[in-house]
């Protein structure tokens, strides 16, 4: 067992308000996929308000984006729940219908010791990184992907287009 989780942020920004009629099937479907990424082999935490999603959460220089981040075990306990689990994998299959397409990096994966629960702040540093330098030890993609500091490394997810929002 590794001493060290895997974060993962991605943002989005959508196409038009989350109150609009055009995102009412993302937002009515938060709570559900929420529910599922909780009960998710391999999950750890995910960043929600008291409401229990992230949308109010602002960051990146933006009020206009959503925030995603949660922990997870390992980079195949986020792979599996990201790319196979069938709800999740729908959103996916309709983020174009919600979300204006991003020119720069919009997720980024890094290691943190088990237990660290990871700030915005800390996810748009890492965002950054990768937007600066590319995938390295600090800040990675599913493409590209780098061992935790104890562990061996993993091989590459083929896919990485996560859902902008869970």
């Amino acid at each position: 067992m590794s001493n060290y989780h895997l974060a993962q942020v991605n943002i989005a920004l959508p196409v038009e308000p989350l109150g609009s009629a055009r995102l009412a099937d993302f937002v009515a479907a938060l709570d559900s996929v929420n529910a599922l990424a909780e009960a998710a082999p391999g999950f750890v935490w995910r960043l929600k308000t008291d409401e229990g999603d992230a949308t109010a959460v602002r960051g990146f220089d933006d009020d206009r984006l959503i925030v995603n981040m949660s922990v997870w075990e390992s980079v195949e306990a986020l792979s599996d729940f990201t790319y196979r689990n069938a709800e999740h994998a729908a959103m996916m299959r309709r983020r174009r219908e919600w979300f204006v397409p991003m020119k720069e990096a919009f997720l980024v994966l890094w290691w943190i010791p088990a237990g660290h629960i990871p700030t915005v702040a800390e996810a748009e540093e890492r965002l950054t990184h990768l937007r600066r330098h590319g995938p390295t030890p600090r800040a990675f993609t599913f493409r590209r992907l780098f061992p935790a500091p104890d562990g061996e490394p993993a091989a590459p997810v083929v896919q990485e287009q996560p859902c902008p929002a869970d």
